[in-house]
Order: structure tokens, then C-alpha cells, then sequence
């Protein structure tokens, strides 16, 4: 496989002086696509959506296949609720948070999220909690890769 040669001097390949987030060998920063209204949209645009979606799938777990009622929908609409709340403030701490524990932030969230979806099947406590850990092990060794890869040691990114 062909990869590109880093430019001389540079172990990223960005050339001396570029602007951070340059692309590398050029010093410009890549386009932003989207303006900074849409980001701010898509901000919380996305979480409730997720949100709903969680809402409506622990929701239709929960009736086991049976009539939607008004309990169930109440069920569904404050699981979401509980959703989105719980993703701002893991977003808004794990800001805050070296690499590892804001990989082990997401991990427990991520890893509690199945948890709960899980359990509402009716199945052994205890397969939930061994789904959810794995879950949670994945995530946050993905997430510690990836922060590990795309910071420098006082944890900022590396463009």
C-alpha cells in the first residue's frame, strides 16, 4: 500500500509555520463545510435524535409485542429524555478529562446505554452486565487509541 512521504523535517508532513488543522503539505487549514450555525445545530440536533430512537426501541422492548398504551409511550419519552441529559454531561465533562478518562466516560455510558436496552428483554441480569462491560471495554479501547493518536502528551490535538 502507497502512502505518502512526510515533507523534510516534519514528522506529520505540515509544513513549518502552517496554521493548525492545516492539511498536511499545505498551509491551509481544510475547508469547514459547514458554518458554525449548523454545527451549533447539529449540537443538539443529533443527541435527540439518537435520543427519540433510543426512546422508541427501549419503548417497543419494554411492551414485549404488545399493544402500544400511554404508559408506554411516557416509558419511551422519558427514557429519551434521560438519554439526551446523560449524553450532554458526558459531552460537556469528558471536555474536561485527560484521554484516559474521557475514554472510560464513554465506555460507561456506552456500556450502560446496552445495559438498560438489554435488560428490558427479560433476560439474566447477569448476561447484561457481562454485554455491557465488553461493550464498554471496546469503546474505551477505541476511544483511548484514538484520543492516544491524535494528541500530544499534555493532551492536545496534533494537527
Amino acid at each position: 500500500m502507497a502512502h505518502a512521504v512526510p515533507a523534510r523535517g516534519t514528522s506529520t508532513g505540515t509544513a513549518p509555520g502552517a496554521a493548525p488543522g492545516a492539511a498536511p503539505g499545505t498551509g491551509t487549514p481544510p475547508p469547514d463545510v459547514f458554518g458554525e450555525r449548523a454545527h451549533k445545530v447539529a449540537k443538539w440536533a443529533v443527541p435527540v435524535t439518537v435520543g427519540l430512537v433510543y426512546g422508541y426501541w427501549a419503548a417497543s422492548i419494554n411492551r414485549h409485542g404488545g399493544p402500544v398504551t400511554g404508559w408506554n409511550l411516557l416509558f419511551g419519552f422519558m427514557t429519551a429524555l434521560a438519554f439526551v441529559v446523560l449524553f450532554a454531561v458526558v459531552r460537556a465533562v469528558a471536555q474536561r478529562l485527560p484521554r484516559e478518562g474521557h475514554a472510560v466516560l464513554w465506555g460507561a455510558f456506552a456500556g450502560s446505554a446496552l445495559g438498560f436496552l438489554y435488560a428490558q428483554s427479560g433476560v439474566a441480569m447477569f448476561t447484561c452486565v457481562v454485554v455491557s462491560l465488553l461493550l464498554a471495554a471496546a469503546v474505551f479501547a477505541t476511544l483511548f487509541y484514538r484520543y492516544y493518536t491524535h494528541e500530544d502528551a499534555r493532551g492536545h490535538p496534533v494537527t
